[in-house]
């Protein structure tokens, strides 16, 4: 087989040649259009279920969520590569962490605490570094493709309601007609009915309120992954900060600019983990439990910061240079773990 550049694996998310992703890719498209079946989940063990083939996307309607789960706040792993844009429902999550996946690319894991939109995606397989990041909450629900085989055991175990489609109930997950798999699964975040609660992101440690002293005028922030890169452009208009990945405008299904009110450029140590896919690549552990460096956007300014966070079940706390506690702008956050 030609060797050629790694990129994202059609079915695990991790690196693959781009000769043999091609001749996946065009395999996929064929069985898309002969099947008349909703292709199956390609991390999760067993085809979807209560899925239709052929569904469009709907539109994703932010609406109250349904009630009867367990914790205060549900968390979608969602792709991030060039084909999963652009994502629907990513606009109404009130905090979205960036991690470091295989090859260098990156991921999403979107955290929705006040409100639910009406579909979600595409989602994808989780990461160790998940697990850490969601001990903060009190058991959260967690929606994702699958995972790798080594990797479910800790899943299963892990203070959380594990949500992949052979686990969830009938209908809250499907495939869309318009991409091939595996960038077209969704799900319906009320079919799982995760009940986020008041004051669900308590735990993480932020704290919304006005501005603190200080700080840098910045009109722009640039963050680079091995292979992704981020943009962070302040908007007056919007008093927002306008995000573009890989040179792109970012933007919702709808053609609405995916817009944040704070940014974190959290430093990180980014190590190897325990995990590999089938080829051998090894999945990156971005260690969010320690302390380290940050810079923080919000209101068209730039503030450097200290961040801390003692165990698991802590939340991440910031502090400015004067040793004062970092301030939020209300609004939708964007934790961006990059490597120190």
């Amino acid at each position: 087989m030609p060797l050629g550049r790694r990129t994202e694996d059609a079915d695990t998310g991790a690196g693959v040649d781009s000769g043999a992703l091609t001749r996946i890719r065009r395999w996929t498209a064929t069985v898309a259009v002969l099947t008349t079946l909703a292709v199956g989940c390609t991390t999760g063990g067993g085809p979807d279920e209560g899925s239709r083939p052929g569904e469009r996307t709907p539109a994703p309607e932010t609406s109250e969520p349904g009630g009867g789960g367990d914790g205060p706040v549900l968390a979608v792993k969602i792709d991030n590569v060039r084909q999963a844009r652009p994502q629907t429902g990513l606009d109404a999550a009130d905090v979205v962490y960036v991690e470091q996946v295989e090859g260098g690319l990156s991921r999403l894991m979107a955290v929705y605490a006040t409100r639910l939109p009406s579909v979600v995606g595409p989602v994808r397989s989780a990461r160790e570094t998940d697990l850490e990041l969601l001990r903060q909450f009190d058991r959260p629900t967690l929606a994702y493709s699958g995972a790798q085989s080594k990797l479910q055991p800790l899943i299963d175990a892990a203070p959380l309601a594990a949500m992949a489609p052979g686990k969830a109930p009938s209908g809250a997950y499907f495939r869309g007609a318009d991409r091939v798999a595996p960038y077209n699964l969704y799900l319906r975040p009320a079919a799982l009915k995760p009940a986020p609660k008041p004051g669900g992101l308590a735990s993480t440690g932020f704290e919304f309120g006005a501005a603190p002293e200080g700080g840098t005028v910045t009109r722009e922030r640039k963050v680079r992954f091995p292979a992704a890169r981020f943009t962070f452009t302040w908007s007056a208009d919007q008093k927002k900060w306008l995000v573009a990945m890989d040179g792109t405008a970012a933007r919702t299904a709808e053609g609405k600019r995916l817009a944040a009110s704070t940014v974190v450029v959290q430093y990180v140590a980014v190590r190897d983990s325990r995990f590999h896919d089938r080829w051998g690549n090894v999945s990156p552990f971005s260690e969010t439990v320690g302390e380290g460096s940050a810079v923080v956007l919000r209101d068209g300014r730039a503030y450097d910061t200290r961040w801390e966070r003692s165990s698991a079940e802590d939340g991440t706390g910031f502090t400015t240079a004067e040793g004062k506690r970092m301030t939020f702008a209300p609004g939708q956050v964007w934790v961006v773990l990059v490597k120190a």
